[in-house]
C-alpha cells in the first residue's frame, strides 16, 4: 500500500461532538486518554501501520495542543522529504468569496486542494479522529480495488446500538455488501451497521468531487454527499470486526478509558503487532512507596504512588499523597492529590491541585470533569 494511498484526518466533521470541559481548549483528536496517548494516535498509527506516508490533518479550529504533540510527525516516522505529515487549516484563504459555506468541511478540503493535486498516491483514505480502533487498511483497499466500488464505507455491524454510537451514520447493505442508503442511529434498535465514518476512493474522484460541489454549492460537508451518492455510484460497505468506540462525549470518553483496562481489550487495541505510536517523553520510572496499593490501574511513568489506585488510569508526573483512595478514575498529567482525599468516577484534566481531605464522588454513567489549571 507504500505511496499507493495517501490519508486524510477530517477534524472538521459534520455535527462536531463536544466533550464539555475535556475539549474546550483542544479538538477532541488531542484529547489524552490510555494514561500516555491523544485520541488521533490511534488514527494516526492505523495509518501509518498500513503503510501510509502521505497524511494530511485538515482542522478547523483550537488545533495548538494538537500541532504541540504532533509536531514534525517523528514519532509516527512521517518527519519527511516527500510525504510525511501536514496539518491544514481554512484561515485566510482567497476561497472565501468562491465558496462562501466556511463551515463545511469541503471548504477546509477546497482551501488546500492543491496539496492533495500535488500528492502522488492513486487514492485516498479519509478518517475522523475520534474513533478507537486498530484497522489494518491494507485490507480495506484491497477490498476497494477487487469490488471496483466508486467509494467503500468502512463500517462495524453491533449490537448496542441503543446504548452506543446513538446519533452516528447506519448503512443499509444487500448480500454483495453494496450500500443501499444510509440514516441517523435514532437507537430504535440494538443491531446496527454503524459507519465508522471512514471511506476510501481515487484520489483523482476525490478531487473532481470537491471541485464540483464547489462550483455547484450544493452541499456544505462531504457526509451530506455521500449520503446521497449512494443513489447514483457503487457505493459498497468493508465490515470491521474489531474493538470499536466513537468518543464523542464525556460518558463514550469514560467508558473507552475503563475499556482500556481489560486486558483483551487492552492486546487488541495496544499490544498488537500493530502498535499505537505516540509522542515520546523521557520520565524518570514511578516510585510506589510502602503505602501504595495500586489494583487494575494503569500508572505512566514520573509518577509519585503513596496512596490507593483502584480501576484508574493515571497519567505522567501525578503525586497521589498518603492516605488518597482513588476508584474508577482518570487523573492526567502533573496533578498532585492531597493527603487523605477519596475520588471516585473523577475526571482530572493537567494540571490540577487537590488540597487534602477532599472527597469527590461522580455518577458510573456521568463523572465529574474538573478542568485543567486548577487548586481546589
Amino acid at each position: 500500500m507504500r505511496n499507493k494511498c495517501m490519508g486524510i484526518i477530517n477534524l472538521n466533521k459534520k455535527g462536531d461532538p463536544n466533550i464539555s470541559k475535556l475539549n474546550y481548549a483542544r479538538p477532541i483528536a488531542s484529547t489524552p486518554i490510555g494514561g500516555r496517548y491523544r485520541i488521533i494516535d490511534f488514527t494516526l498509527s492505523n495509518m501509518v501501520n498500513s503503510g501510509i506516508t502521505n497524511i494530511g490533518i485538515f482542522a478547523k479550529e483550537k488545533y495548538r495542543s494538537l500541532t504541540d504533540h504532533i509536531d514534525s510527525g517523528k514519532d509516527w516516522d512521517l518527519s519527511r522529504k516527500k510525504g510525511g505529515l501536514s496539518i491544514f487549516s481554512p484561515e485566510h484563504t482567497e476561497h472565501q468569496n468562491v465558496y462562501p459555506y466556511r463551515d463545511g468541511d469541503i471548504y477546509n478540503l477546497l482551501c488546500n486542494i492543491e496539496y492533495i493535486k500535488r500528492s502522488e498516491e492513486d487514492y485516498v483514505l479519509v478518517s475522523p479522529g475520534y474513533m478507537i480502533c486498530n484497522i489494518d487498511y491494507l485490507e480495506v483497499l484491497k477490498y476497494h480495488k477487487e469490488s471496483n466500488n466508486y467509494i467503500t464505507l468502512i463500517y462495524k455491524e453491533i449490537d448496542n446500538a441503543r446504548e452506543d454510537f446513538k446519533g452516528n451514520i447506519t448503512l443499509t447493505l444487500n448480500d454483495n455488501n453494496d450500500v443501499l442508503n444510509m440514516g441517523t442511529n435514532i437507537g430504535a434498535f440494538n443491531k446496527a451497521n454503524i459507519y465508522m465514518e471512514m471511506y476510501i476512493m481515487k484520489r483523482l474522484d476525490f478531487i473532481h468531487i470537491i471541485e464540483n460541489l464547489t462550483n455547484t454549492g450544493d452541499f456544505m460537508y462531504l457526509e451530506d454527499y455521500i449520503f446521497d451518492v449512494v443513489k447514483h455510484k457503487k457505493v459498497g460497505g468493508f465490515k470491521y470486526a474489531g474493538y470499536l468506540k466513537c468518543v464523542k462525549s464525556v460518558k463514550s470518553y469514560f467508558e473507552t478509558s475503563k475499556d482500556l483496562l481489560d486486558i483483551n481489550i487492552a492486546k487488541e487495541l495496544l499490544y498488537s503487532d500493530r502498535k499505537i505510536l505516540t509522542k515520546e517523553k523521557n520520565e524518570a520510572p514511578t516510585i510506589y512507596t510502602d503505602s501504595a496499593n495500586v489494583e487494575n490501574s494503569f500508572i505512566a511513568s514520573g509518577c509519585l504512588i503513596e496512596g490507593n489506585v483502584k480501576n484508574s488510569i493515571i497519567f505522567r508526573k501525578v503525586h497521589i499523597e498518603k492516605g488518597v483512595n482513588i476508584e474508577n478514575s482518570i487523573i492526567m498529567q502533573n496533578c498532585v492529590i492531597g493527603e487523605n482525599s477519596k475520588l471516585e468516577n473523577v475526571i482530572f484534566d493537567k494540571n490540577i491541585v487537590l488540597s487534602k481531605g477532599r472527597e469527590l464522588k461522580g455518577d458510573e454513567n456521568y463523572p465529574i470533569v474538573i478542568e485543567k489549571n486548577i487548586s481546589i
